[in-house]
């Protein structure tokens, strides 16, 4: 092998090693699913994540959504970006602060129609803080932050 290809494989095994880094989509997805598999619909129609269905799939913008049954999933197609998570499913607190950040599907908060993601419980409750102030920081910051090609951990 030659010191480029060496070379090569050494920095796809660092970048792998490093949990914090992880390449960054349009919308934030764990195991190739958005929300972790979680059905958007559901966080308008449930008021809580419930888990999407393999049978009832659909791609949106480059990333898989799953949804709990037909009818959630004709909604969303109907109507996208009325389900779609915000800030393309990254951390909305994370955002305010002008990074990419992984979210925990539990951690969510429905505000004026729009479904925000947070990292953690911790991080939501931090968000709920000021979440008129966190969404003005998180508006003005998507435009640059959206092409980041990674996110934290």
């Amino acid at each position: 092998m030659n010191r480029y290809a060496n070379a090569l494989i050494l920095t796809a095994c660092f970048l792998f090693s490093h949990s914090s880094l992880v390449f960054a989509g349009q919308f934030f997805e764990r195991n190739g699913l958005a929300i972790d598999g979680h059905d958007p619909v559901a966080y308008f129609t449930e008021q809580k994540p419930v888990k999407g269905s393999p049978e009832f799939r659909v791609e949106f913008e480059g990333a898989t959504f799953q949804f709990a049954s037909a009818a959630h999933r004709d909604a969303f197609v109907a109507n996208p970006s009325k389900y779609a998570p915000r800030y393309g499913g990254y951390c909305a607190y994370g955002m305010a602060k002008g990074y990419k950040a992984k979210v925990d599907p539990e951690a969510f908060s429905v505000v004026h129609g729009t479904l925000y993601l947070n990292y953690s419980d911790a991080i939501r409750t931090r968000w709920l803080s000021d979440v008129p102030g966190y969404i003005q920081q998180a508006d003005a910051n998507w435009p640059e932050v959206q092409a980041q090609t990674t996110v934290r951990d």
